[in-house]
């Protein structure tokens, strides 16, 4: 009779220390990640001193998890969030297999590997930051996706047009008078073009209301996150560009996505 497996070690106490001394807030957790991602003690001291320099944990480490999925993250490019799992889980409810998904302002592409690893079909992602569509291009070139660097739909092949049945976009929506008051992790690691969403937040979001319905087939979807204190602004916007609007939201993540829908002919 074999014994059960014994339960992983915790990470040395000092690391744990230090990383808490540095205000993380999940101290225990993050050494466990970073004492499984090191190769060598060398590489383990040097993750850690970018960690507590106040570094992106998924930019030390290279990676981030996201609804099970471990997504490669770029320093510099933005950081998939937790909350951004509803907008995916919202996306990936209404998305068939087969269907035809554009992500735009995709970043490191984690939303369309979600789509793209649990509902196979065409899927097409874009972003205007380079480095955001290396990333991309790592996490969904594998999954059979297609990667567009450009501004929202310009990069798009025009086939698309009047077929798409999902579309996604989580922009910037930060209002720029805001952007001082982020966590440092976010301001001061992360490109303003991937945070900063003009003076009430929502410009991107508006600019894609306004094409979506050109690009959406006769009952496609538009899905947007956006925050809570814009979420009437947002529905507005949709609306006006002739889409029914509704909202979805998660107390628990903190996360709030306007749906959209082009009516059916």
């Amino acid at each position: 009779m074999s014994l059960p497996a014994s339960p992983e070690p915790p990470p040395p106490a000092l690391l744990v220390s230090a990383l808490r001394a540095a205000g993380c807030v999940f101290a225990e957790d993050e050494a466990r990640v970073l004492h499984a991602s090191a190769r060598d003690p060398d590489e383990l001291a040097a993750m850690v001193e970018r960690r507590t320099a106040g570094h992106p944990l998924e930019h030390v480490v290279g990676w981030a998890e996201f609804c099970g999925l471990r997504i490669a993250v770029d320093p510099g490019v933005f950081v998939p969030r937790r909350r951004t799992e509803f907008l995916a889980r919202q996306a990936l409810a209404h998305t068939r297999p087969g269907a035809t998904v554009v992500d735009l302002c995709c970043g490191t592409g984690a939303v369309a590997a979600v789509l793209a690893a649990r509902a196979p079909g065409r899927l097409h992602a874009a972003d205007l930051d380079p480095a955001a569509v290396t990333c991309a291009r790592r996490n969904l070139t594998p999954l059979g996706a297609e990667v567009h660097e450009g501004d929202l739909f310009a990069p798009l092949p025009a086939a698309l047009a009047g077929g798409v049945d999902v579309l996604i976009a989580n922009g910037p929506y930060v209002p720029t008078g805001e952007l001082p008051l982020l966590p440092s992790e976010a301001r001061d690691h992360e490109r303003p073009i991937a945070l900063d969403g003009g003076a009430d937040g929502l410009d991107v979001l508006r600019r894609v209301a306004a094409q979506a319905p050109r690009w959406l087939a006769p009952g496609g979807r538009l899905f947007v996150e956006t925050g809570e204190h814009q979420a009437g602004t947002a529905l507005a916007a949709v609306r006006a560009a002739g889409l029914t609007a509704r909202l979805a939201e998660d107390e628990d993540l903190y996360a709030t996505v306007v749906v959209g829908t082009r009516p059916a002919l």
